[in-house]
């Protein structure tokens, strides 16, 4: 196995045990491929926003050595605009091109150091007036999960934190690692970056029918030539009820939804077996080798051919 990728998670006071914790349990589940530790900015000892404080291993000279940076959300009380001292000679400590990643208010130190002027990224959405206000150069998108903005990655508020470290592994080692991650933490395997932050109703009202299981019965069937029309009969809802109840459940349009799990299980296909990419898109429903390009081109800017070569180039030991 290669040398492990170095990530060092930034303990700011105040921070979230949560989100502090979801690097380590996601990426350390990858089996040795990410070595992790943790550091501070101003002594061992760093207050939570509970009621107790967490010893770190390391200070700010960790982050010199780093491939990725990880900053988890902290206390809103603790927001502001610009950078303390001590934050910013521990940012400067970063090398360029290492990777920096952070989980919902973390995004507000990226903001301030100004990495983010011009680019896209996102927030917890109940910090958007904030933080537009503070950092109108800031391209943000209050309503996704996260954004993948090659060496800047932001995510949303708590459990997205786990998405974007699922995300993280999906790109280093491919879907079949990644899922493999997502069953050991008990988690789901995906959720796209591109999916609300606020599910209007996530589960259905007592009393009525959601959407759940005609979900589970299309991944079965994802190789048939599905419409919206017969998800809807399955669902024995009317077509104009079902779009409604699908995007209040899932966050996105059934359609969109249908294309993401299409291109999930190509990757998985792509890494996992010798199929041609025309017998790819017909077990995963796609008309034409052409339309799986295109999506995959979409979801993840590379071609099947590209991509088999990136996942099949190394053994994915899942033990």
């Amino acid at each position: 196995m290669s040398v492990p990728h170095r990530v060092v998670v930034l303990a700011l006071p105040g921070v979230y045990p949560f989100e502090l914790g979801i690097p380590n349990r996601v990426l350390g589940a990858a089996g040795g491929r990410y070595e992790l530790s943790t550091c501070g900015v101003d002594g061992p000892s760093v207050p939570t926003n509970a009621d107790f404080s967490v010893t770190v291993g390391h200070g700010p000279e960790a982050l010199a050595g780093a491939d990725t940076v990880v900053i988890p959300p902290f206390d809103t009380a603790r927001l502001s605009r610009e950078l303390s001292p001590q934050l910013a000679s521990a940012l400067d400590r970063i090398r360029p091109g290492t990777r920096v990643v952070s989980i919902c208010t973390g995004a507000f130190v990226l903001a301030a150091a100004g990495w983010l002027d011009g680019r896209p990224a996102t927030t917890h959405w109940a910090l958007t007036e904030v933080f537009r206000s503070w950092f109108p150069k800031v391209d943000l998108d209050p309503d996704v999960l996260f954004v993948d903005d090659g060496d800047l990655l932001t995510s949303a508020g708590a459990a997205s934190g786990v998405d974007v470290c699922l995300h993280l592994v999906r790109t280093d080692h491919g879907s079949e690692l990644a899922n493999h991650v997502a069953r050991v933490c008990v988690v789901p395997p995906w959720r796209d970056g591109g999916q609300a932050q606020y599910i209007e109703r996530p589960v259905p009202e007592q009393g009525r029918e959601g959407t759940a299981a005609t979900r589970d019965w299309a991944l079965e069937r994802l190789h048939d030539p599905l419409t919206l029309a017969d998800l809807a009969e399955h669902a024995h809802m009317s077509l104009r009820t079902f779009i409604r109840r699908f995007n209040e459940e899932v966050g996105t349009s059934p359609g969109r939804w249908l294309i993401q799990q299409r291109v999930l299980r190509a990757r998985h296909l792509l890494e996992s077996t010798d199929l041609p990419v025309d017998g790819i898109a017909g077990q995963v429903g796609f008309a034409t080798a052409t339309s799986l390009r295109q999506h995959l081109r979409a979801a993840i800017g590379v071609s099947p051919l590209t991509y088999r070569r990136t996942f099949r180039g190394e053994a994915v030991d899942v033990s």
